[in-house]
């Protein structure tokens, strides 16, 4: 049982070494949605919305000059901007205070309050004092929040699939690799084909259902990151 343990902490712990004196590789895009929406989309000049004359000057073609450019079917490119800036600040104050007192006593039962306080209640306690009580809490908070997020990318998206109603899910993907370091820029959503503007892109509000992911991976994102070993750690830790 010990050895099985064992075994399996070191295949844990060895699970980061495939890549060890070797930068990251990008990922595989044969199998990815982007490539496969390309090769179905289907050819400009088989679409029958833009069927026009070949004889004439101005064409609703994308080739011509009046063609409408913008990314509009399975296949095309667009370009995604992503323009971040947030900032919020948030500041909390409470305070509590509570006070009480409680007296009770018997001044009068049938006497026998008398004989309590002829000599059975000890050290000059009375009946028409028998209990008393006073409590007091004091509580005071404070929280403070600031917070600055700016992020400026621009990458570019394939529409691979248009919905019933006309929306149009887009993913895309950048990976750019700088000293053995890689760059991973991934999103994908929903956008509506008027949202597109005349020079074919899209802002990062303008997309429903957006997932934008910015990170790394590479010598320098696994040093930054903490070992397995004290991940487990703080996972296990009560304290």
């Amino acid at each position: 049982m010990k050895k099985t343990l064992a075994a399996c902490l070191l295949l844990a712990g060895c699970g980061n070494l495939d890549h060890v004196g070797r930068a990251p590789e990008f990922s595989p895009i044969d199998s990815s949605n982007e490539r496969a929406a390309m090769y179905s989309a289907l050819p400009e000049s088989s679409d029958p919305t833009t069927a026009t004359s070949a004889s004439s000057l101005w064409t609703a073609q994308r080739s011509s000059l009046l063609g409408d450019h913008r990314a509009g079917h399975r296949g095309d490119i667009l370009t995604v901007v992503v323009e971040i800036n947030d900032q919020a600040t948030l500041k909390d104050s409470s305070g509590r205070t509570r006070k009480a007192s409680s007296t009770a006593g018997i001044p009068q039962l049938l006497g026998i309050p008398q004989i309590l306080d002829a000599g059975v209640l000890p050290g000059g306690a009375t009946s028409s004092s028998l209990v008393s009580a006073n409590t007091s809490s004091t509580f005071s908070g404070t929280g403070n929040i600031s917070r600055n997020e700016k992020v400026t990318l621009r990458l570019a998206a394939t529409i691979v699939e248009e919905l019933p109603n006309g929306v149009l899910r887009i993913e895309g993907m950048q990976q750019v690799l700088v000293n053995d370091e890689m760059r991973d820029l991934l999103v994908s959503g929903y956008i509506r084909p008027d949202d597109i503007s005349r020079q074919n892109e899209v802002a990062y509000d303008k997309i429903a259902n957006a997932q934008i992911s910015y990170g790394g991976r590479g010598m320098i994102s696994d040093i930054q990151s903490p070992g397995w070993g004290q991940q487990i750690t703080d996972q296990i830790m009560p304290f």
